[in-house]
């Protein structure tokens, strides 16, 4: 199965470079759209309009493309397990952990919004909105420019 992984590296890396867009397009976009439904009053047909945006971002792009990240991402260092051996790659993989657990924390906060239970301002989430862009150059850098 390595020799087979090893011999497609090329298309798992496309796979999953792929995925993280999607993913991360996921990651950038749902918290900009928890600014906008924190400031919409509950009920309202803007603030349902938000719960069915950010339920279809969450279900239909973003657990998609986060099951993929992971799967490709793992038999890429399948193919190559040397990778494990890097410190740029520790580094890489606490930063998507990291990302992962937001991922998380974000879905439950989708829920929250369908619920209308929120109770945070529309700043907290314009703060919350920085993180995965945080991580993202974190885990890009680590990536490709592999400085340890």
């Amino acid at each position: 199965m390595q020799e087979l992984l090893s011999q497609n590296y090329e298309w798992l890396r496309a796979l999953h470079i792929i995925s993280i867009i999607a993913w991360m397009a996921g990651m950038l976009y749902l918290p900009r759209l928890f600014v906008y439904h924190a400031e919409a009053k509950k009920g309202s047909d803007k603030a349902e309009t938000f719960k069915v945006m950010e339920r279809r971002l969450l279900k239909v792009i973003m657990n998609p493309a986060f099951v993929a990240a992971w799967l490709f991402g793992g038999l890429m260092l399948w193919a190559n397990p040397a990778l494990l051996s890097a410190p740029w790659m520790h580094v890489k993989l606490t930063a998507i952990v990291l990302m992962t657990g937001l991922h998380h924390v974000f879905a439950k906060w989708v829920k929250v919004f369908a619920a209308d239970q929120n109770t945070r301002a529309a700043k907290f989430y314009r703060i919350m909105n920085e993180v995965p862009t945080a991580l993202m150059i974190i885990i890009v850098i680590m990536a490709v420019a592999q400085p340890f």
